[in-house]
């Protein structure tokens, strides 16, 4: 049946996937909306029973993806491509950097590059437990810690994780780009069954449902931008507008297919974010003091990183974890999928120890700047200028409207502000077009030619969902985003330790196990003294003891794993002879046989 629907509606993708999927997305907006109480309740309570008792499962989750990448990176495994073994990097490294850049971070840049730091000064996370004061400099210090640690390494973990996966079983096994596929060690052919698919609808719901969220938080902060500027209410009706001229921007872009739409619009996403950072550096009058904190908050962040990685608020249990770190790491994973495609379709070529390296290194020091920037600018205006922000974020909970009141205090604020509206709905609009593309390609199994329609009905669904969330759900906007995105978020890191599973147990599969160190083995030595009453001695036999340390074997000789062993070379070099031998690399100090002379 779900065949013929597929084949009637000129589909080109697979009909379980698809149409469950899309049954999902269906129920969940039918559901919100003709029993808002009901269903916001049950989330609600489910949310509250998952961030008392599963809380620490994420924040430990995220810390695992991390060791599990850098020990993967520095192993033996570091070496393998991502792709043919012969073949060179896609794109050169300049360019491959740049696209990093471009991956994921511009929405989450704009939305809290105040929010995160002035929140965190004016309510220190740990002020109850470690007696810090609101609005001084140990908070500001405590207020960078929680921000870099947020937005820096392990934000770039949840991408990378999966990411390295997928481009691990799309370029080196040429599976299909689709979640399923990094399972396929485990599952075998039961990628394709029942499994595999359960795995794609979980995969695709989830990433509508993250895309979603990400698209709220704008929708939020557009409106608080507007409200800033022109005194646009903050209402439903108004967020409704925004959402649909945000999707239906996004709808265009995706009709005008890669190179016309997303790539046009991130560079202009690029240039302008750029523009806006250097302009906070030296506009605010306090450049001298704002590039010294940041280095200075970068050293602090290092040194708490430990302490931070699995700090779970356990005695003064004031449930901020929950709301802040938990939320993030729900929200990230959700849609590290579309993020994970993207980064690996332009990984193809590199290396594991270059991609980890890059893909975790070149946002993360981004961010480092971006939020350094913009956090210090804040603080200087609390200690030293006009004050207000911590009122306006903390005091009134005006999260998303807190970029606005910061350039507020900026020459030009009415310019400025404008132009931090249109980078915000341009980072939205991309973020829509990409994802429709991504999970239109999970959907299909395949990234060659697509109907149009498709496309365009997963940018609807992420529009759909984002009014259902923020304004149908009967709580408020920013609360029913994060009730949600925490239970979708839970599937996610489960499967995120089966992906580590998976893509070891592939590596060790395609790279084969290391043989066991052998080394030369020695004689047992006696004391002279004893050696010489045992000589004495007729019932001990000194044969197999020394005095002066001896070796009794030969040095053992490494042989090219990957040579043939009946294979001989053209040059004459048998393969059965060394490594060092046939590269040319042989020791020179040593005599035929590869032993030195004993003393």
């Amino acid at each position: 049946m779900l065949t013929r629907l597929h084949d009637a509606l000129r589909l080109r993708t697979s009909p379980a996937i698809f149409f469950s999927s899309a049954a999902i997305i269906i129920a969940f907006v039918v559901g919100t909306i003709a029993f808002t109480d009901p269903l916001n309740t049950a989330v609600s309570a489910a949310s509250d029973w998952l961030l008392t008792n599963l809380g620490w499962f994420y924040i430990l989750g995220v810390t695992v993806f991390l060791a599990f990448l850098i020990m993967i990176a520095v192993g033996r495994f570091g070496r393998v491509k991502l792709g043919p073994d012969e073949e060179p990097p896609e794109h050169s490294g300049g360019a491959w950097f740049a696209m990093l850049f471009a991956a994921g971070i511009g929405s989450i840049l704009m939305f809290w590059g105040v929010a995160e730091p002035v929140s965190h000064f004016g309510d220190p996370p740990r002020g109850e437990s470690l007696g810090i004061e609101a609005g001084t400099w140990g908070a500001a210090k405590d207020a960078m810690n929680f921000t870099y640690y947020h937005f820096t390494l392990h934000t770039w973990t949840i991408f990378t994780l999966p990411a390295l996966c997928f481009a691990y079983f799309i370029h080196k096994r040429n599976l299909p780009p689709r979640v399923s596929s990094i399972f396929q060690p485990i599952l075998g052919e039961g990628i394709h069954g029942p499994i595999g698919k359960l795995i794609d609808v979980v995969a695709i719901v989830g990433t509508v449902f993250g895309i979603a969220v990400s698209i709220g938080l704008g929708t939020l902060q557009i409106n608080g931008g507007l409200n800033q500027l022109f005194g646009m209410p903050e209402n439903a009706g108004w967020q409704l507008i925004i959402i649909g001229v945000v999707c239906g921007l996004a709808l265009i872009s995706v009709s005008l297919g890669l190179d016309k739409g997303i790539k046009v619009l991130s560079n202009i996403n690029i240039v302008t974010a750029v523009l806006l950072l250097i302009f906070v550096l030296f506009a605010g009058g306090s450049t001298l003091f704002v590039l010294k904190g940041t280095i200075e908050s970068f050293g602090s962040y290092l040194v708490a990183l430990p302490e931070l990685a699995l700090w779970n608020d356990t005695f003064a249990n004031t449930g901020w974890q929950n709301t802040w770190t938990v939320f993030y790491w729900a929200w990230t994973i959700t849609w590290s999928p579309f993020v994970g495609i993207f980064i690996a379709r332009i990984s193809k070529g590199r290396t594991i120890r270059q991609f980890v390296a890059g893909v975790l290194a070149v946002p993360s020091a981004f961010s480092v700047v971006w939020f350094g920037i913009f956090g210090f600018s804040s603080f200087n205006i609390e200690l030293n200028g006009e004050r207000g922000l911590v009122d306006r974020v903390v005091g009134e909970g005006d999260i998303p409207g807190a970029l606005f009141a910061f350039l507020s205090h900026y020459p030009a604020a009415f310019f400025v502000s404008a132009v931090a509206i249109i980078l915000v709905i341009i980072f939205f609009v991309t973020s829509v077009d990409s994802a429709a593309l991504v999970t239109d390609s999970m959907a299909n199994g395949h990234e060659d030619y697509n109907p149009l329609g498709q496309r365009i009905f997963w940018g609807v669904a992420i529009g759909v969902i984002t009014a259902t969330l923020l304004v149908f759900s009967g709580a408020n906007g920013l609360e029913a985003l994060q009730s949600t995105i925490i239970l979708v978020g839970l599937p996610f890191f489960i499967m995120g330790f089966f992906q580590m599973y998976a893509l070891y147990r592939a590596l060790q599969e395609d790279a084969g196990e290391l043989p066991q160190v052998k080394t030369r083995e020695w004689a047992q030595v006696l004391p002279p003294e004893e050696y010489e009453r045992r000589e004495e001695d007729e019932e001990y036999d000194t044969e197999d003891y020394v005095v002066e340390p001896t070796y009794t074997t030969e040095i053992p000789v490494l042989r090219d794993p990957y040579e043939d062993v009946e294979e001989v070379e053209e040059n004459g070099v048998s393969s059965h002879a060394t490594l060092p031998a046939r590269t040319g690399s042989g020791r020179a100090d040593l005599p035929e046989g590869g032993r030195p002379e004993s003393r």
